[in-house]
């Protein structure tokens, strides 16, 4: 009885990998959405709309403790007020924009008194990658890594 039964669960999930891995019963997920633990939401919300360019859209919490902002079609990032310090974070984990112009994108930073490095961390220095995008990296307020380059896709 458990042989028959193990043997059945087997083909059930073969069965089942088997038709999600062709796409009949298995839609791939697209990104909902980022949530990001902010120290000061007003700060954080004033940098992705003022530096970045993210436009805000509606929350249901309406709670202040909350900002949802626009980062593409269905794709959201959403800002939670509540950490309780501004913390270091590794640049391998970072988000990244596109823009068409990275040093026209290098003048808001520069008004706004933010720096930004290459990849190695050379300050107010542009990488250019073996497929000839531009980017550079810079912090959020609470320390989080920004790409910003101009690749076309």
């Amino acid at each position: 009885m458990k042989k028959t039964f193990l043997v059945s669960m087997i083909l059930v999930f073969c069965t089942s990998l088997s038709l999600s891995t062709t796409g009949q019963s298995y839609q791939k997920p697209i990104l909902n959405h980022i949530a990001k633990y902010v120290f000061d939401l007003k700060v954080s919300a004033a940098f992705y709309t003022g530096i970045i360019g993210l436009d805000t859209i509606p929350e249901p919490f309406h709670d202040k403790k909350h900002v949802w902002l626009s980062v593409g079609p269905k794709s959201h990032l959403h800002l939670i007020e509540g950490a309780k310090e501004i913390s270091i974070h590794d640049k391998n984990n970072h988000l990244c924009f596109s823009v068409q112009s990275v040093p026209e994108f290098i003048k808001i930073l520069v008004k706004n008194k933010i720096d930004y490095e290459n990849w190695p961390g050379e300050k107010m220095t542009v990488t250019t990658r073996v497929d000839g995008v531009k980017q550079i990296y810079f912090k959020d307020p609470d320390g989080y890594w920004i790409e910003v380059n101009d690749a076309k896709e």
